[in-house]
């Protein structure tokens, strides 16, 4: 049983033939007849002869809007930022990164804003809480060199204080 074709080239039963129905095969290379909006097989395509919305008719949406690409400054800011509680050097490197991010950000349109600021934010503090531990170190030896300086005995006279 043959059924007539839609148009596009494949057969439905339930179709009911509504104007000319096309008397080639679309998968068959003898054909030389395109299919409503398709090349020939090897032909350059212009925009002109595509169908609007990629051939479906319709545009594609999926409810959600396309966000913006995230900035990998700001992605890296934040990482190096964290990596600073394990290493202590990269606090300073995520907050720079952060600042650089940001401004990037603000140029180009991209997302990853909270990213540069989180960045900014836990670089700063910890480069802040690692320069204060540092100076506490260092007032630490000068007292106690200083101490030592003074009373002469060092570690034995400390001994002798503190067992009476």
């Amino acid at each position: 049983m043959s059924y007539p074709q839609q148009p596009g080239g494949w057969s439905d039963p339930s179709y009911q033939g509504q104007g000319q129905v096309p008397s080639y095969n679309p998968y068959d290379p003898a054909s030389q007849q395109p299919v409503s909006g398709q090349p020939i097989s090897g032909q350059p395509v212009s925009p002109q002869s595509q169908a609007p919305y990629g051939g479906y008719g319709y545009p594609a949406y999926s409810g959600v809007p396309a966000s913006p690409p995230t900035n990998g400054l700001a992605i890296a800011a934040l990482v190096c930022s964290l990596v600073g509680f394990a290493t202590c050097i990269t606090f300073p490197v995520g907050a720079i990164l952060g600042h650089i991010a940001r401004r990037q950000i603000r140029e180009r349109g991209e997302g990853g804003d909270g990213m540069a600021l989180a960045g900014i934010i836990v670089g700063w503090i910890g480069t802040v809480l690692l320069v204060g531990l540092i100076a506490f170190y260092i007032v630490a030896i000068v007292i106690a060199v200083g101490a030592s300086n003074t009373t002469g005995g060092g570690f034995d006279d400390m001994l002798r204080t503190l067992t009476g």
